[in-house]
């Protein structure tokens, strides 16, 4: 079926247009395969709102008279309302834009249409490969490789086609390894520490069973990661009784008997439909101007997010003092490997290694870490806080994975080369993108549906000069110190920045960082070349009055 025959009604005319912090006008409406096009004209003059269909959450359809009123919910939480003349139209639109905007197929999406005339569909895609990552990093050379054992996707379908892993352990064992590990997710490297060469590794649980089944080959790979004297520790991201109780269905956990030099320490994280849901409460809690304080707070509260936020960040610090300060390699996993333990790995290596917390460094992590890693995005994102639709396998992960780094990034306002505008871009284009980075649950399946040959990498536009540019810090010190955030209930925000947004409260605070920016490049402009470099050791020293001001802005 053409994308056209979905499009009952593709324009209509004297649409009344209703948007938050400005005043209602009147145009015309149009529907095209991918976007919802509304254009006002006054005087010869044209003022134009564009929106990707894929970018529509819900919509409420109102009857009012003769005509109808079709309230449209966003997935990056902006609402809009559309005064349409005439039912029958108001209901061929919304028919159209339902249909429009839960397309299933990978290549109908609008990425497979997007021909920007700077950009081309010429060179490489991506920012870094495996090997690439390798090659930069000396000290994985003596004791890991580059395995290729995946490059059909026939071991793990979700994982890339080439990861990295202990030097001693061939193909034959890591095969049998995979057979062990839920969804063939066997321990590969995520990330080696800088300063004492201690790893960070991440699979999927064993498959253990209720008859606490063993694999010598999954065995050796992890003894092979500590070198046989050593200590490791297994972060699993689930209680005890969890991780017990995924031995009845199939799964498990690493027994002290087989894994004699690896500690198990569990930590519980929830996943699935309650973070999804805990997403939906905290979204409606903000969009309700009518509450009192007393009951915003409660029902904030009760939407348990920034109780996600403070498990993720806390493992996070579990995990960052296993390895800077205890000097032990670390293996990461809950269950499936897809979701809570790339949120974990990703939040260390922002914590410990300085190159992840410039532009570049902090989209390569998002690379390695989630796009090629498998996070699953087309399923986690196919709906957002709005939706009315039966949740399925939603869950905003990725969406808590950029809190959480708002949240170190408000605490160490010097630490981070990128600002706030950049996480904002990210959620938005997690859920509705013109680049084909976010599609599609695995490398694989970017591979069967041409994606690398038919639509542009997000992450390559956000680092050309001229769009870089727009998401740097300029409060930026860099440090070669890992930061440690805090996770005391008052260290911990509302991050204002997305869930107020589109708010007057948001706005306000909008316009007068920006001032703030203008004033701080100004007076870094006047200090010149001769502005002090020195590397800050905890970024907690005496600030100027600019970034104290700043600080408070992001505090409020």
């Amino acid at each position: 079926m053409e994308l056209s025959e979905h499009i009952k009604t593709a324009n209509v005319e004297d649409v009344t247009l209703r948007r938050p912090f400005h005043p209602a006008l009147r145009g015309t409406l149009c529907v095209t395969s991918h976007h919802l096009l509304f254009s006002d004209r006054k005087d010869e003059a044209s003022w134009q709102l564009l929106i990707l269909l894929k970018n529509i959450d819900a919509i409420e359809k109102r009857a009012m008279g003769s005509s109808g009123t079709i309230t449209i919910k966003c997935k990056d939480l902006l609402v809009l309302q559309l005064e349409i003349p005439g039912m029958e139209e108001c209901l061929n639109i919304a028919s159209s834009i339902e249909a429009l905007s839960s397309l299933e197929s990978v290549t109908e999406m609008y990425p497979f249409f997007y021909r920007p005339s700077h950009l081309t569909l010429n060179g490489p895609w991506g920012l870094s490969s495996t090997e690439q990552y390798y090659k930069q990093t000396e000290r994985l050379w003596d004791r890991w490789r580059v395995s290729t054992v995946n490059s059909d996707y026939s071991v793990c379908p979700s994982y890339p086609s080439a990861v990295i892993v202990p030097r001693e352990v061939d193909d034959d064992k890591l095969i049998r390894s995979a057979r062990f590990r839920q969804g063939g997710r066997f321990p590969v490297l995520s990330y080696c520490h800088h300063r004492n060469g201690m790893v960070i590794m991440r699979s999927s649980q064993p498959l253990t069973g209720a008859n606490k089944k063993r694999c010598k080959e999954d065995e050796l790979l992890l003894q092979a990661v500590i070198d046989g004297s050593e200590l490791g520790y297994i972060i699993d991201l689930r209680s005890a009784q969890q991780a017990q109780q995924a031995r009845m269905t199939g799964g498990g956990f690493e027994s002290k008997s087989f894994y004699s030099h690896w500690k198990r320490i569990h930590r519980h994280h929830e996943r699935g439909k309650i973070v999804q849901e805990s997403l939906i409460k905290l979204v409606e809690a903000c969009s309700d101007p009518s509450h009192s304080v007393d009951r915003w707070l409660s029902k904030l509260e009760n939407s348990k997010w920034l109780s996600h936020v403070h498990s993720a960040l806390s493992t996070a610090g579990l995990v960052v003092e296993c390895v800077e300060r205890d000097g032990h390699s670390v293996l990461v996993h809950g269950s499936e490997g897809t979701d809570n333990t790339l949120l974990v790995s990703s939040l260390a290596q922002l914590i410990l290694d300085p190159a992840s917390r410039t532009v570049t460094g902090f989209l390569c992590l998002l690379e390695r870490e989630w796009i090629q890693a498998g996070h699953p995005f087309q399923q986690r994102c196919a709906h957002s806080a709005y939706s009315h639709a039966r949740l399925k396998q939603e869950c905003p992960i990725f969406l808590l994975l950029l809190d959480c780094v708002w949240q170190v990034w408000r605490q160490f306002p010097l630490a981070l080369e990128f600002s706030e505008a950049l996480l904002l871009r990210l959620a938005q284009e997690v859920y509705a993108s013109n680049y084909g980075t976010f599609l599609c649950n695995s490398e694989q399946e970017r591979c069967a549906a041409g994606v690398k040959e038919n639509t542009h990498c997000l992450f390559q536009s956000l680092l050309r000069p001229d769009i870089e540019e727009q998401y740097l810090n300029p409060l930026y010190e860099p440090t070669d110190l890992a930061i440690w955030p805090s996770v005391h209930p008052q260290s911990l925000q509302l991050w204002t920045g997305l869930f107020l947004r589109w708010t007057e409260y948001a706005q306000n605070m909008e316009e007068a960082r920006e001032e703030v920016w203008s004033i701080v490049k100004e007076h870094h402009e006047q200090a010149g070349p001769d502005r002090t470099n020195n590397t800050l050791s905890t970024h907690c020293d005496t600030l100027t009055p600019f970034e104290n001001l700043m600080d408070e802005l992001t505090i409020l």
